[in-house]
Order: C-alpha cells, then structure tokens, then sequence
C-alpha cells in the first residue's frame, strides 16, 4: 500500500498564499474542519409494502396470466397494415377470391417444409400468380407434460415467420389467415406481388 505524500513547508507556504486569493463559490457555506467527517445524509423513511395476501397449498389463483410474451399468432397478423387493394384485401379474407395454386405442408418436419414453400412461393411469383394458399395444419397437441411446454401446431407459427424474412419477404403482399372453406386457421392466404 502506498503512504500518503505529505506537503513540504515550501509547498504548504505556496498552497496557503493562493487560497488567500481565493474567493469562495459559497461564501455562506461553513467551512468543515480539516479533520471532521462528512455528516451523512439523512435517509428517507421506508415505506411498509403491503402484506401479501394469506395463501394455502392447493389454492387456485384469480388472476391466470399467459406464459407467452408474443400475442397470439392471429392477432398479429390481423394486426399487420393492409399492403394491397382493401377491397381485394376484402374479398380475400370472405373467401371470394380463388386462390390460384396450394401447397400443402402438414405432415412434413420443418427441415422439409421450408425447402419446399420456398420453392413453392418463389415458383408461383415467377409464373405470375397473385394469391396462393400454403397449408400448415392446425397441428397436434403434442404436450407431453414436461417443464418445457411445447407449441401448438410448429409449422402453422412457423411459415409465417418464414413468409416475413428472405428471400420470401420480397415477393410477398399479405399473409393472413384463410377463410374457413379455404382451411380456417390451418391455412395462409399468400397474396404475391407482380413479377417484374
């Protein structure tokens, strides 16, 4: 540990001679003495928290809260802006408009279906065709009561996340849930842009 440096008497007579010139910022303030310690601070009283409510093992909860940070999968795309013509957009979500080519996708593993709808979108774009239908499947429930719940229905919440990125991102218009002659929620319109 290093000593503390001492002031010599010549650097003593030169440290006093300039705090004579000195003004002070605060004149009103007193001065500490040169040994004193800082007063400290009073500290601001704790205020008592409210007591937690009485609870027995086995006791339901009021209030059930989801274990998700995303909202559910149909609320974000209802969500997400219109990007084509409204009363297309309209008809689309009726189930009015045909869809011009499918793929169906259920029963295939993820390393499988992405392949395929990239090729299957990319292939529909080149040929011109606007709105497509990709079928996911509504899934199975394949909880098998372990610590990590495992999602409902994988590709149905996985190809529109597909849809979003590249390359797909760029041939794409809209991505919404089919109408129910069309599939309901086990199926996507795929709306496509026009091929320059």
């Amino acid at each position: 540990m290093r000593r503390p440096r001492h002031l010599s008497s010549e650097e003593r007579a030169l440290w006093d001679r300039v705090a004579e010139r000195a003004t002070p910022l605060h004149p009103t303030r007193e001065e500490p003495a040169p040994n004193a310690l800082p007063t400290p601070k009073p500290k601001k009283p704790m205020t008592p928290r409210d007591p937690l409510p009485d609870f027995r093992v086995g006791q339901k909860t009021k209030e059930v809260r989801s274990h998700d940070v995303m909202r559910p999968l149909v609320d974000r795309l209802a969500a997400a802006p219109v990007n084509m013509d409204n009363k297309s957009f309209g008809k689309m979500k009726r189930g009015k408009l045909k869809p011009e080519a499918r793929i169906d996708l259920h029963g295939m593993t993820m390393a499988e279906a992405h392949p395929e709808l990239v090729s299957f979108i990319l292939g529909s774009q080149s040929m011109g065709r606007r709105l497509v239908l990709v079928i996911t499947g509504k899934g199975k429930d394949r909880d098998d009561g372990g610590p990590i719940p495992t999602r409902h229905g994988i590709l149905r919440h996985q190809v529109p996340q597909w849809l979003a990125l590249a390359p797909l991102s760029q041939a794409i218009l809209q991505v919404t849930p089919a109408h129910l002659k069309h599939g309901g929620h086990g199926a996507y319109y795929v709306y496509l842009r026009r091929n320059r």
